[in-house]
């Protein structure tokens, strides 16, 4: 146990060196704090000279990978939000239109005339003019349904409909509504996220509370306010034909027409066809960038599919206006001048540098599926998370005090080797949280204050072991290497039990307890590492310098 060769001396070493060099970092925060944002927004929306400085003021051969620091210690924004799942009973219903007309047209000798009338939002309503068939009308009607792959709803279809006298209704299955709002909040939870990434914030906290319910988190935002403006758009992108313009929002916009507002023009209304010949669903990328005049604007791109509708209409429409309606308002409808093949434009508006980058976040995103209502909104501010980091850092340096104080009063000459190896410990715990971009919160504090006092624990296995075999008359050389031998197998088992545990509640937990069970797991790894490896390492570099005839442990 006391020969190292010299590739295993430099290897250990080596991996010490470089993630105590990740940590680095993290003693300069401010300054590579605002480094790293500098690098964002240069990126969002290109340089300035304040962003350059800000940039160049952390060498750019240094590693720039900050601890996380959670909602609790950052400040930051809360919010609870409930997604309205039946909005999209209204388009579910709209997109089975076509097929039930098409279905009908069939029968159309036996059903009559069919044309679509209003009913409430969730269902479809068919007015046929031969009531005596509809039941032939019912099953032609149902021929579309499709069966449902959930496991709940599993030998079910996906519509039920019925007859009431003259009128066809068709409504989602109870299995389907289960399955819609379900792959609604699902959907809507994955374009939150992407948008709070979108935006570069760091570590936000985005779960699924109950049937309907989203809790977001996000450390380092402004305000709640900020975060509602970032998720809270349905950012839902569709390019219309305009009918005409008015300034009249009570028009009679005709069958199937919209009046829809102008988004930079108080008192504009465009009447626009309600189907639209693209959507944002289409849009593979979009980028802030600048007009022909330098203002700032958005550039998109269409997938192939999208590119080809685009590129059709262009070229079928020269000379027609074009609306491009974002959440129900016009942004901009622009005369069009030319065929565009390529699926890609540029949207025109009064923007600021800032609102087109954020709306180049939201498309590329996409759309929500449905509207988010926000019932709980608070705003944190790093007032307590300064205090709760002061209260964890003097608990911590106390802690690590009174543990290096009881080792070297303990075990002497090797309590101070236990001692450097704790403080490459706590070292190597932040490299790695630098490295693995993890969260750092309160918790989290905590189960680095139980590191420090876990850490010792291999140490003291060990040295007790060298003591009983030096009281057998053991040489020193022999003493230690049979000390590390038969401690070996203690510590592994003390610890990787401890590790299972941490494993589990990082997997079941949530918040809190994963930032707790993060540290707790790194701190067990570097434990066992400068336990078996740094500590043990130096006790030996120092038996080869002296070679002493005798050791008290």
């Amino acid at each position: 146990m006391l020969q190292f060769s010299t590739w295993k001396r430099v290897l250990i070493w080596a991996f010490t060196a470089l993630v105590l060099f990740m940590a680095v970092p993290n003693l300069f925060y401010p300054r590579v704090e605002s480094h790293n944002d500098a690098l964002k927004q240069i990126e969002a929306a290109g340089s300035t000279p304040e962003l350059q400085e800000a940039v160049s003021a952390w060498p750019s051969w240094m590693p720039s990978g900050l601890v996380n620091l959670g909602l609790d210690l950052r400040g930051g924004a809360y919010l609870l939000a409930d997604v309205q799942v039946e909005d999209v009973y209204a388009e579910r219903m709209n997109g089975y239109w076509p097929e039930v007309r098409d279905a009908l047209r069939e029968k159309r000798d036996t059903v009559g005339a069919i044309r679509r009338v209003d009913g409430p939002v969730s269902e479809l309503h068919v007015k046929i003019a031969n009531p005596e068939a509809m039941a032939e009308a019912i099953e032609t009607a149902k021929s579309i349904s499709r069966p449902i792959l959930s496991l709940t709803g599993v030998g079910s279809n996906d519509i039920e409909v019925t007859g009431q006298g003259d009128t066809l209704i068709v409504t989602l299955s109870e299995h389907e509504r289960i399955a819609t709002d379900d792959r609604t909040v699902k959907q809507s939870l994955e374009i939150v996220r992407r948008r709070v990434d979108e935006a570069g914030t760091r570590e936000p906290s985005i779960q699924r509370q109950g049937e309907t319910r989203i809790i977001i988190q996000v450390p380092g935002i402004g305000s709640a306010q900020e975060l509602k403006d970032l998720i809270g758009q349905t950012a839902k992108l569709t390019f219309h034909p305009v009918v005409s313009r008015t300034s009249d929002p009570e028009a009679n916009a005709g069958a199937r027409n919209l009046v829809v507002p102008s988004m930079d023009e108080e008192g504009t209304y465009y009447i626009i066809e309600e189907s639209f010949v693209v959507s944002g669903d289409e849009l593979t990328d979009a980028q802030p960038s600048f007009d022909q005049n330098g203002r700032p604007a958005v550039s998109f791109r269409f997938n192939p599919t999208g590119a080809r509708k685009f590129g059709d209409y262009t070229r079928d429409n020269i000379g027609s206006p074009f609306a491009i309606v974002l959440d129900n308002e016009v942004i901009s409808a622009p005369t069009i001048q030319d065929h565009i093949p390529g699926g890609s434009g540029i949207i025109t508006g009064n923007f600021t540098i800032e609102e087109s980058t954020n709306l180049a976040v939201l498309l590329r995103a996409g759309a929500l599926p449905a509207e988010m209502t926000f019932l709980q909104e608070r705003t944190i501010g790093p007032e307590l998370g300064a205090d709760s980091i002061e209260a964890g850092r003097i608990a911590t340096i106390v802690a690590f005090v009174a543990v290096l104080a009881f080792m070297w009063l303990s075990y002497g000459l090797f309590g101070i080797f236990a001692n450097i190896a704790l403080i490459i410990n706590v070292g190597l715990i932040f490299g790695l949280l630098s490295i693995i971009g993890a969260t750092l919160t309160l918790p989290g504090i905590a189960g680095i204050v139980l590191t420090v006092g876990m850490a010792v624990d291999a140490n003291v296995l060990v040295f007790e072991r060298i003591r009983e075999e030096l009281k057998t008359a053991r040489g020193p050389s022999r003493a230690i290497e049979l000390g590390y031998e038969k401690a070996l197998s203690a510590i592994l088992d003390a610890n990787v039990t401890t590790f299972i545990t941490a494993a589990i509640l990082f997997a079941l937990g949530s918040g809190p307890v994963r930032g707790f069970a993060i540290t707790l797991g790194l701190g067990i790894l570097t434990s066992v590492f400068t336990a078996i490896y740094i500590t043990r390492l130096l006790i030996v570099m120092w038996f080869e310098r002296r070679r002493p005839k005798t050791i008290e442990v």
